[in-house]
């Protein structure tokens, strides 16, 4: 998932491969961002390409944040996954790496053993 967003009114946090590594896109969101009424803070992380805002839901809407940087051409909602399917998919990977890590370890123990052993455990 290369695109994420999560709010909670007053703070605003995304993640796009645009960001990443571009230390002009970051100085152009700042840009941006800063002069909209109701920022308080924008912090941008360009390892993980994150933008974290601050904002006055009272004063603006997030979803006018979202609409600028989408018009812009920062950010893809449609490619976006939020906080819940960002957590769906990493459960989703964790649980399918202990089902393997369990069935090797019951594969492995059943190879120590004889062929009757391994036999019993696929039983």
């Amino acid at each position: 998932m290369s695109y994420y967003i999560h709010n909670v009114p007053g703070r605003l946090r995304m993640k796009s491969p645009a960001i990443k590594k571009n230390e002009q896109v970051a100085g152009d969101l700042k840009k941006i961002l800063s002069t909209m009424n109701g920022i308080a803070t924008v912090d941008i992380n360009l390892t993980t390409g994150s933008l974290l805002v601050n904002y006055n839901p009272k004063a603006v809407d997030h979803r006018d944040i979202v609409g600028i940087l989408q018009r812009k051409g920062y950010f893809d909602t449609e490619k976006a996954a939020t906080n819940d399917q960002y957590i769906h998919s990493a459960v989703s990977k964790a649980g399918h790496m202990v089902s393997k890590a369990v069935f090797g370890a019951v594969v492995e123990k059943a190879f120590e053993g004889s062929a009757l052993s391994l036999l019993a455990v696929l039983l």
